[in-house]
């Protein structure tokens, strides 16, 4: 696992990873557009979320929520880590008992929904990881360079959600 950081995006390298899992949303199919109501010119909720195909194994999941098109680089939405491994789904403007936001690129420790620039389409990357382990919580982990630190070495599996959306 590697985290690296360039003009264009942000990108964590996988090796070793044989295992897919599966991460839908009920309001938006894959590449299709996010709904109005879970962006900034709706409720800025998150989306309803769905996982399937959890590895035996799992301790926790992360999901990283990310859009590479920003004129600034990668920007980051959503950053959870140690959701429960039984978890199959988020709801809509919920955050999984015991998990842990940490800072995104609105500088808040929460959703933030996609807002690109009007006339812009953007891609929203939903990324859910499996971890052999729980993370540390002891205040190591703040954002997403120190997450994917602390996530190296312990993926077990990988699912990916692509949204997309512009401003009207």
């Amino acid at each position: 696992l590697r985290w690296t950081k360039s003009e264009s995006s942000d990108t964590i390298e996988l090796k070793g990873v044989t295992e897919n899992m599966q991460i839908t949303s009920p309001v938006f199919e894959n590449m299709g557009r996010i709904p109005d109501e879970y962006t900034c010119q709706g409720d800025d909720t998150n989306p309803p979320l769905e996982f399937s195909q959890i590895p035996e194994g799992a301790q926790s999941l992360v999901l990283i929520v990310e859009d590479p098109d920003a004129p600034s680089g990668t920007w980051d939405h959503w950053i959870l880590f140690n959701i429960d491994a039984q978890t199959t789904a988020i709801a809509p403007n919920s955050v999984p008992s015991a998990a842990y936001q940490v800072f995104n690129s609105f500088g808040r420790i929460e959703y933030g929904g996609p807002c690109p620039p009007e006339g812009e389409e953007h891609r929203y990357y939903f990324k859910l990881y499996a971890l052999d382990q729980l993370l540390a919580t002891d205040g190591t982990i703040v954002d997403k360079p120190s997450l994917i630190t602390a996530m190296n070495g312990h993926i077990l599996a990988q699912g990916e959600l692509v949204g997309l959306y512009s401003r009207d």
